[in-house]
């Protein structure tokens, strides 16, 4: 896994997200930030002091707000070359 969704169960775009990822067999890490303590302050972190879901944090450190399923394939992809 290259990567972790922090989300929450109300957002429609994380929804989305995950639904058009698991149709490109894309597997992923899913965090619901109002459940697990300490999650919103990492979202918090890489987004400007935002909590704004989907923030998808990669294994290098690297973070993506509200991207495309393209735009996470690209990355993961970049990732493994």
């Amino acid at each position: 896994m290259s990567f972790v969704m922090y989300s929450t169960i109300w957002c429609g775009y994380c929804q989305r997200l995950k639904s058009q990822l698991a149709e490109l067999d894309v597997t992923l890490e899913e965090i619901n930030i109002e459940e697990v303590p300490g999650t919103p302050e990492i979202v918090e972190k890489v987004n400007g002091g935002n909590r704004t879901v989907p923030t998808l944090v990669f294994f290098d450190g690297t973070a993506m707000t509200n991207p495309s399923a393209k735009q996470v394939v690209e990355k993961i992809k970049e990732l493994k070359s």
